[in-house]
């Protein structure tokens, strides 16, 4: 009886913005892993982002550093017209994200308009010029980065949770507007996940009361999830938002 070989992977092009940070270089090394080339996009941090592309190519994967400011719709449109060069986008993270908390009764404009800028603004300029090509090939996924505080709504980020929730409604419209094209379009709410700035506002002890599974997730938790939205098996799973929480209600 002949064996059956290991299922072959596509090799597909991926763009992961914001994928300078804790999560962002998680899901390119993730998606790297899964046999595909990534774009590792910083908006001002480019050498970062090198290193996240250096390190994938150590690995052995493939990977370019990128840097572009998302909420400049020019700047953005002429970035991914040089990575289109090199082939179409099937796999897009949109990653990038800002927060810049206070109380909405001490909020300043600009702290407003900044954080729905990024989030918002941005997962416009960035998805909707890669969205014929990838229409074109009958195959693609997109996944956007929310919140729980989109969710669930968290003190003193009514801005960063507004751009969350809008960014949840952008991906069910999407996803609607794309099903037929072989294209999914989905979204992950990551909860309390381990970074620098989670162990300064929740100690330990905080976590245990927010977190049924007690503990912060990793950026390699959200990895995961991305890295399983992004792969064939997951094509018949658009429209969803998938929390990565630890079980908070």
């Amino acid at each position: 009886m002949a064996q059956q070989g290991t299922p072959q992977v596509t090799r597909r092009l991926a763009l992961v913005t914001g994928a300078s940070g804790a999560i962002g270089s998680a899901i390119s090394h993730a998606l790297a892993g899964a046999g595909h080339e990534v774009w590792v996009h910083a908006n001002r941090n480019l050498a970062q982002a090198e290193a996240v592309a250096a390190a994938i190519r150590a690995a052995g994967g493939a990977a370019t550093a990128i840097a572009f400011d998302v909420t400049d719709a020019d700047a953005t449109e002429a970035a991914l017209q040089g990575i289109l060069a090199h082939g179409t986008v099937q796999i897009l993270v949109n990653n990038a994200g800002i927060h810049d908390d206070a109380p909405l009764l001490g909020m300043s404009r600009e702290q407003w308009r900044r954080v729905i800028d990024v989030s918002l603004h941005g997962f416009f300029h960035v998805t909707q010029p890669l969205l014929m090509p990838m229409m074109r090939t009958r195959w693609g996924r997109i996944i956007n980065m929310a919140s729980v505080a989109g969710v669930m709504g968290n003190r003193g980020q009514a801005n960063y949770a507004a751009a969350k929730a809008g960014l949840i409604g952008a991906t069910r419209s999407l996803a609607i507007e794309m099903a037929s094209r072989g294209v999914t379009v989905n979204a992950v709410a990551p909860g309390v996940i381990e970074s620098p700035m989670t162990e300064l506002a929740f100690p330990a002890e905080r976590i245990r009361q927010l977190v049924p599974a007690g503990r912060a997730g990793t950026p390699e938790d959200v990895a995961g999830m991305v890295a399983y939205l992004a792969s064939d098996a997951a094509a018949y799973v658009t429209g969803q938002v998938l929390s990565v929480n630890g079980g908070m209600a």
